[in-house]
């Protein structure tokens, strides 16, 4: 399959850059994500995909993991060193949780199992697309301070005890929503719907995975977590402490 523009690519306001192998998949889904209105860009391979996103700007990544010469994770990885803030939906064909945690530990934003229903991409794809859109409006947005932790919003960037780190758009959209709703147990429903757009009943370790890197991130010891704490049988709940204050 030749790489490259499918459809006026500069013209469209939602760049994708698809990264899929199999060519009968990347075509379908390149043509039903031209539908909905997005201009894609196709790699078939890792390397070529690294290069396609050293040149252009992206708005979404859809990144399958398995690929010729560099993987999903390998390729995820770079990018996020490159960029914290572009969402990447990875592709896997594996239905164990280990290649998932693996992929949201690299950086990815969320996952699909193959084989998916083209619905459930169309939406997440919309969904993402949509968080980061309202993300970048926000003009006011405080640095939040708990404890020893000081996160800006407006950067995506925060200082820990253990040392700076710059967030993924959709940490920080998360770790946003604890604040907003601190000291109230949320369901992971509730998140799920809230914060990535997924109808109850997805069977998903998405927010209990994301709530390990965030606690990874701010909790002294990540095991006895002082402000993200669970909830058996109930969620999750972000405490404040006697420092924590808005500017």
């Amino acid at each position: 399959m030749t790489t490259g523009n499918i459809k006026n690519f500069e013209e469209q306001e939602n760049k994708i850059l698809l990264v899929e192998d199999e060519d009968s998949l990347a075509i379908g889904l390149a043509y039903n994500l031209m539908e909905e209105g997005y201009s894609v860009q196709v790699a078939s391979d890792g390397r070529n995909a690294l290069e396609q996103f050293s040149r252009e700007n992206y708005d979404l990544i859809i990144l399958d993991i398995m690929l010729p010469y560099l993987d999903g994770f390998e390729v995820a990885g770079r990018i996020r060193k490159i960029s914290e803030q572009v969402p990447i939906l990875m592709l896997t064909a594996k239905s164990g949780i280990d290649d998932r945690v693996k992929g949201l530990k690299i950086g990815a934003d969320d996952y699909l199992v193959k084989p998916f229903h083209l619905d459930e991409l169309l939406l997440r794809v919309r969904g993402m697309l949509r968080r980061k859109r309202w993300y970048k409006s926000r003009t006011a947005s405080p640095e939040y301070h708990f404890g020893n932790n000081k996160v800006n919003f407006d950067t995506l960037s925060c200082k820990t005890p253990e040392g700076e780190i710059k967030l993924t758009v959709q940490e920080a959209l998360l770790l946003r929503y604890f604040l907003d709703n601190r000291g109230r147990v949320l369901s992971r429903r509730e998140i799920l719907k809230d914060v990535w757009g997924m109808e109850p009943g997805v069977e998903t370790r998405t927010v209990d995975n994301f709530v390990a890197r965030l606690r990874k991130y701010f909790e002294e010891n990540p095991k006895k977590p002082q402000y993200l704490q669970s909830r058996r049988g109930a969620g999750y709940i972000f405490l404040n402490d006697p420092d924590a204050s808005e500017k």
